[in-house]
């Protein structure tokens, strides 16, 4: 009798010995894929928690690429397994989550697209919920990462309840940990967790709709002891301006301040009566967004649109001049030619 195993252990130690020498040359990719994909979400202005990446390593190619030989022989675990390069993005709720993949649709070429959570909803069940995305890098890569055009990574989108109930998950099951008498009764309230927090997750959504639909109008006044407006204020502020927008990182709303410092708008009195020129909707057309932008984004766009080159050239903006340019190249209309 011929043991089945025995028939994939050529096969699984020639892929695996393939791999570990193909692995070294991904370490870098990885991190650039990791890099440029934060860069993607701080210009677009769209909150997330954190950005991770991790190069598959030997040990778990090996361990997967045993999974499908044995359920497909002819199978080729260098062709199937697509995770070599993965990157993960946490974002708060899953709202976040929705726009991160809008932006990787805009961005990337998509190559395969599941979303787990949707998936496992349909079967009547409560579990792992991560929005697996496979993307590749386009020949024409943005400014400064063109040394990986053509890259291919999965990226995990998941909200950090999302994250925590997986992690919590794979850490008790795949360390082989649980008894058999008590895997039923643990099932039971891995599930009972996961829906509660799913419920969890829709409350922080419907809160921060709220707060955001709720959210103060802040004094107008400056503040005589600071120059700069408030990152807090400003932040209310924009919340009141466009209350459609999405929530931005912390930081952004402090980094755009010093922007409006650079040019002169030193209280919100000043930046309100400056937008009032602002057309968002016209702006957002034209920018061609299939996205939502977060309020930071709508304010660099609306400042972009108003001072042109002026903001280009502002000290703060010395990192992002090529894709400052390629903005305000779509919202500065072409020459009508008076000779048509």
């Amino acid at each position: 009798m011929i043991d089945s195993a025995s028939t994939h252990e050529g096969p699984v130690r020639d892929s695996v010995r393939e791999y570990a020498a193909l692995r070294p040359t991904l370490v870098e990719p990885t991190l650039r894929c990791a890099e440029l994909i934060t860069s993607l979400l701080d210009d677009t202005g769209i909150n997330y928690l954190t950005v991770t990446s991790r190069t598959k390593t030997v040990a778990s190619f090996a361990a997967k690429a045993a999974r499908i030989q044995a359920a497909d022989p002819a199978a080729d675990p260098i062709a199937a397994i697509t995770d070599a390069v993965g990157v993960r993005v946490i974002t708060y709720v899953q709202e976040g989550v929705t726009a991160v993949a809008a932006l990787f649709e805009q961005e990337f070429q998509v190559l395969d697209d599941r979303d787990m959570g949707l998936e496992t909803a349909a079967l009547g069940n409560f579990g792992y919920s991560s929005r697996h995305m496979l993307v590749r890098v386009p020949d024409e890569a943005p400014e400064g990462f063109e040394d990986i055009a053509g890259a291919v990574a999965n990226v995990q989108l998941r909200t950090v309840l999302q994250h925590s109930w997986a992690e919590f998950e794979h850490d008790i099951r795949y360390k082989g940990t649980i008894p058999e008498s008590l895997a039923p009764d643990l099932n039971r309230r891995f599930t009972l967790a996961a829906g509660l927090l799913e419920l969890a997750d829709r409350e922080f959504s419907s809160i921060q709709a709220q707060l955001q639909a709720d959210a103060p109008r802040p004094d107008l006044g400056e503040d005589p002891q600071d120059p700069r407006i408030a990152a807090a204020d400003l932040a209310a502020f924009l919340d009141a301006q466009y209350p459609d927008a999405g929530w931005s990182k912390s930081e952004h709303y402090g980094w755009i301040s010093g922007l409006l410092l650079e040019l002169g708008i030193t209280s919100l009195a000043e930046l309100e009566a400056l937008l009032t020129s602002v057309d968002i909707d016209a702006m957002i057309a034209h920018m061609g967004y299939r996205h939502p932008t977060g309020a930071v984004r709508r304010l660099d766009d609306a400042l972009l649109g108003i001072f042109g080159e002026q903001y280009v050239g502002l000290k703060e903006n010395a990192h992002r001049v090529p894709s400052l340019q390629a903005r305000l190249a779509k919202l500065t209309p072409a020459p009508v030619d008076d000779d048509l």
